[in-house]
C-alpha cells in the first residue's frame, strides 16, 4: 500500500472526528454555551484541519479553513460576539468545510459560489469586529490628556524607525512521538533561524549508554536564544504541529536579564543556518490543546524558566506522558474484520449448541467432567461474544449529528425557524443498525420541518413561539434502543388524512377507523398530504419506505399526536443485528425462540385463575388485573384445536406499549443465546416472525416478534400456510 495513501486516509478519518467535535461545539454555542473552553474546542477543530490539509496541498480547503479559523479567532478574544446572526454564519460554514473535506477525499467538484459567498460573510464578520474594536479604541482616546506643542520639519525625510528587537528563551525538549511523526528537530531549528538570530545549546545529560540506546527514542533537548522583531504568536506558528508532542516553553526575557545561569554544551555537528528545501513539518495535524498536566502549553508570562530538562526531569516527563497516553488507547481497525470476527463468533455460539447437544443425547451426567468442560465453554463463548459485539457497538451521536445539518438546510428552504434538540446521543447500537438508520431518520425529520411545523406567523398566531422545536432522542428500553421524532407543531389533522385516503381509494369511505388507524395510513404507499410538488416532498414517497426499512431492520413504528400540540414518531429497534438471549420452547410439534428480554414471567396456570371471556377468549388472574390468554399453536396455525392451558406453560409477555399477554405453550426446552439468521433475506417476510435461528442439532427455529404477534392475534385469522411453509 502506498503509505503517503495511507497517511493522506488517516487525515481525512481524523477529519470526520474533528468535524464532529466542531458540530458539537457550535451548536452547544448556538445554545448559549460560549464558554472559552467550548470556544477554544470549536478554533482547534478547525485549527487541525487547515493543518492537516496544508501538508496535502489541499488549496481550497486551506484558504476556507483560514478564513473560518480567522472567525473563531475574533470570538475567541472576544472581539466578535457570538450573536444569532453570527451563530448561523458559523453553522453554515461548518456545513461547508464538511462539504469541501468530502469533495478533497473523494476529488469531486464543488459548489465553488456557494464557498466564496461565505468567505465574503466571514471576511465581513472579521472586518466588522476590527472596525468596532478600532471604534471603541477611539473611544478610550478621546479622554482628555495633557497636550504639548511639537515643532515639525518637513525639510528632511522623516525617520524610519525600525521595530526593535525582542528577545525570547525557548527550552524545546522533543518526546519520542515527535520523530515517530516524521517531525525533525533540526529542520524545526533552521525554521527558528529564518525568524532572526539564534543562539542554540544541546543538553546531552539524558543520552545513555550505546548499549542501552533506544533507536525510537528521544534524548536531546534545546535551550534557544532568539532576538527576533517577530511577535509571539508566529513563533507558537512554528511550533503549532508538535506542540503535543514535545515539552516546549518560550519565555520573553526581561531587558537586561542575564542568561549565563546555565552552561550547556554548544550543539555539536549540527549547522543550524543550512539551507535546506522547506517542506511540511508533519505528515498529519496535532491539535493545540491545554490538557490537565500542563503537556504541550505554551507559556506566556516572563516568569524565569528553565533553560532545559535535566535527565531525572526528562525522563519523568517522558513516563507522565507515557501513562497519560496509555490512559485511553485506541486502535483502527477496516470494518470489514469486525464483521468477519462477528461472523465467527455466531458460528462458535452455534457449535457451542451442538456440542451440548450432542452431550444431552449421550445421557452423561451434568456432573461429568465433559458437562463441565462445556459449561465453561457456553460461559467463555458469552463473554466473547458480549465483548465482540461491544466492539460493534457505538454512540447513535454521529448519526443525531447529521440531522443538525438537514435541519438547518430545510428552514433555509421552507423559510420556518425550527431548532433541533437531541437526547440521549451516548446511546449505544450496533453500527449496522445506525448506518441503516440514517434515511429513514431523514426522511421523517424533513416530514417534521416540512409538514409537522407551522411557519412563524401561524405559530403566533396560535400563541406558540415563532421558533418550532424539533426533538430527536434515543434510550434503551427492555433489551432494546427506542428512537423518537417529535416536534410541537400542529400535530396530525386526522379528518384531512382519511378525506385524502378516500379520494386516493386508499381506503373504502364507510372504513371505520380509530384515531390510531388513520394515523397509520400515513405509512401507506402514495399518500402525501402536501398540496404541491416540491424538492422536499409531495411524491408520496417516503414514510412507507421509512416503514418497511425499520421492518427490515426487526423494528417497529408508531405514531401518537395530538392535534395543535404535535407529532411523536417512536421507532423501537434491536441492539443488534447478531445475536440475542431467548427462551426455546415447543409449541405443537415445534421449536420456537421466544425474546427473553420480552419475558415477565413463567408460570403453571391453576384453573382458578383462568376465566372465560366471551365465547372462545380466555384471560389469566395477572397481579391484581387480567392478561388474554393466547395459544401459540394455534395462532401460528401449527394446531387446530386450542391446547390445554393446564397441561402446558404459560409465558407473560410485555409488549413496546406495556401491554400484557399471556402466551400459552406445552413446554420450555432452554434458555440460551441464539444466533439470529434473517427470514426475509433467505425466504421472506412472515407475519409474528422477527427472524429465525439454527439450533444445536442442525435444526431451524423461528423467532418470534412478540409486539408483531400480539397485535396480529387482535385483527388477523391465522396464516397457517405461510408458517407452516417457512418451517417446511
Amino acid at each position: 500500500m502506498d503509505t503517503m495513501a495511507a497517511i493522506r486516509e488517516t487525515f481525512f478519518q481524523e477529519c470526520e472526528e474533528q468535524l464532529g467535535e466542531l458540530e458539537i461545539g457550535l451548536v452547544a454555542m448556538d445554545e448559549g454555551d460560549a464558554n472559552s473552553e467550548t470556544v477554544n474546542a470549536v478554533f482547534r477543530a478547525v485549527h487541525s484541519i487547515k493543518g492537516g490539509a496544508g501538508a496535502f496541498k489541499l488549496d481550497r480547503l486551506v484558504r476556507f479553513a483560514h478564513t473560518f479559523e480567522t472567525a473563531l479567532d475574533l470570538i475567541r478574544s472576544e472581539q466578535l460576539a457570538p450573536s444569532p446572526a453570527v451563530m448561523k454564519t458559523l453553522l453554515r460554514s461548518a456545513d461547508v468545510l464538511a462539504d469541501l473535506v468530502k469533495a478533497a477525499r473523494v476529488d469531486e467538484p464543488i459548489d465553488e459560489s456557494r464557498t466564496e459567498s461565505l468567505i465574503e460573510e466571514l471576511k465581513g464578520l472579521a472586518s466588522d469586529a476590527r472596525a468596532e474594536a478600532g471604534h471603541d479604541n477611539a473611544k478610550d482616546e478621546a479622554e482628555p490628556f495633557d497636550f504639548q506643542p511639537v515643532m515639525l520639519s518637513f525639510d528632511d525625510e522623516p525617520e524610519v524607525v525600525e521595530p526593535a528587537a525582542q528577545r525570547y528563551t525557548i527550552a524545546f525538549a522533543p518526546r519520542p512521538d515527535l520523530y515517530r511523526k516524521g517531525n525533525e528537530a533540526l529542520r524545526l531549528l533552521r525554521e527558528l533561524a529564518r525568524l532572526g538570530e539564534i543562539t542554540t545549546a544541546c543538553d546531552t545529560r539524558s543520552l545513555p549508554r550505546l548499549e542501552d540506546l533506544d533507536p525510537q527514542g528521544a534524548y536531546l533537548s534545546w535551550r534557544i536564544e532568539l532576538s527576533t522583531t517577530e511577535d509571539l504568536p508566529a513563533i507558537e506558528e512554528l511550533f503549532e504541529f508538535v506542540v503535543d508532542d514535545c515539552e516546549l516553553e518560550i519565555v520573553a526575557s526581561q531587558p537586561g536579564a542575564s542568561s549565563e545561569a546555565w552552561q550547556p554544551s554548544q550543539l555539536p555537528g549540527i549547522d543550524i543556518e543550512a539551507q535546506a528545501p522547506s517542506a511540511p513539518l508533519a505528515a498529519r495535524p496535532v491539535e493545540r490543546r491545554d490538557n490537565a498536566a500542563g503537556e504541550g502549553r505554551v507559556h506566556k508570562d516572563a516568569a524565569p524558566a528553565p533553560a532545559a530538562l535535566t535527565a531525572q526531569e526528562g525522563e519523568k516527563a517522558r513516563s507522565e506522558h507515557g501513562k497519560a497516553e496509555a490512559a485511553a488507547p485506541t486502535i483502527r481497525v477496516d470494518l470489514e474484520r469486525v464483521d468477519r470476527l462477528i461472523n465467527l463468533v455466531g458460528e462458535l455460539v452455534i457449535n457451542q449448541a451442538m456440542l451440548s447437544q450432542r452431550v444431552m443425547e449421550a445421557g452423561l451426567a451434568r456432573s461429568s467432567s465433559v458437562a463441565a468442560g462445556l459449561g465453561a465453554l457456553e460461559q467463555l463463548t458469552r463473554e466473547i461474544q458480549e465483548g465482540v459485539m461491544a466492539i460493534r457497538a457505538q454512540p447513535v451521536k454521529p448519526l443525531f449529528q447529521r440531522m443538525s445539518r438537514i435541519v438547518r438546510e430545510l428552514t433555509d428552504a421552507t423559510g420556518k425557524s425550527v431548532r433541533l434538540r437531541t437526547e440521549g446521543e451516548a446511546t449505544e447500537v450496533d453500527r449496522t443498525v445506525i448506518e441503516r438508520l440514517a434515511d429513514p431518520l431523514t426522511h421523517m425529520i424533513r416530514n417534521a420541518v416540512d409538514h409537522g411545523v407551522e411557519a412563524p406567523a401561524v405559530r403566533e398566531a396560535a400563541g406558540k413561539p415563532s421558533q418550532g422545536e424539533v426533538k430527536l432522542s434515543a434510550a434503551h428500553r427492555s433489551g432494546r434502543i427506542v428512537i423518537e421524532v417529535s416536534d410541537d407543531g400542529a400535530g396530525i389533522d386526522r379528518q384531512r388524512v382519511r378525506a385524502i385516503a378516500v379520494k386516493k381509494e386508499l381506503i373504502p369511505a364507510d372504513a371505520q377507523l380509530s384515531d390510531a388507524d388513520i394515523d397509520n395510513l400515513l405509512f401507506l404507499p402514495g399518500f402525501s398530504t402536501a398540496t404541491s410538488v416540491s424538492n422536499i416532498s409531495g411524491r408520496g414517497v417516503g414514510m412507507d419506505v421509512v416503514k418497511r426499512s425499520i421492518q427490515a431492520l426487526g423494528g417497529r413504528i408508531s405514531i401518537s399526536s395530538r392535534p395543535g400540540f404535535g407529532s411523536t414518531f417512536s421507532m423501537s429497534l434491536p441492539l443488534t443485528l447478531a445475536v440475542l438471549d431467548g427462551m426455546v420452547v415447543k409449541v405443537a410439534d415445534q421449536t420456537l425462540v421466544v425474546p427473553l428480554t420480552a419475558i415477565v414471567e413463567t408460570l403453571r396456570p391453576k384453573r382458578s385463575d383462568v376465566h372465560a371471556l366471551g365465547v372462545n377468549a380466555r384471560v389469566i388472574s395477572d397481579r391484581g388485573g387480567f392478561a388474554p390468554l393466547i395459544d401459540v399453536g394455534q395462532e401460528l396455525g401449527y394446531r387446530k384445536t386450542p391446547a390445554d392451558p393446564f397441561g402446558g406453560v404459560v409465558l407473560v409477555v410485555e409488549t413496546e406499549v406495556s401491554t400484557r399477554c399471556a402466551l400459552v405453550v406445552d413446554a420450555i426446552h432452554d434458555q440460551r443465546q441464539v444466533v439470529i439468521k434473517s427470514l426475509e433475506a433467505n425466504y421472506r417476510q412472515v407475519p409474528g416472525i422477527a427472524a429465525a435461528t439454527i439450533l444445536g442439532d442442525g435444526r431451524v427455529a423461528l423467532i418470534l416478534d412478540i409486539d408483531t404477534f400480539v397485535a396480529r392475534t387482535n385483527r388477523a385469522a391465522p396464516a397457517s400456510e405461510t408458517l407452516l411453509a417457512a418451517t417446511g
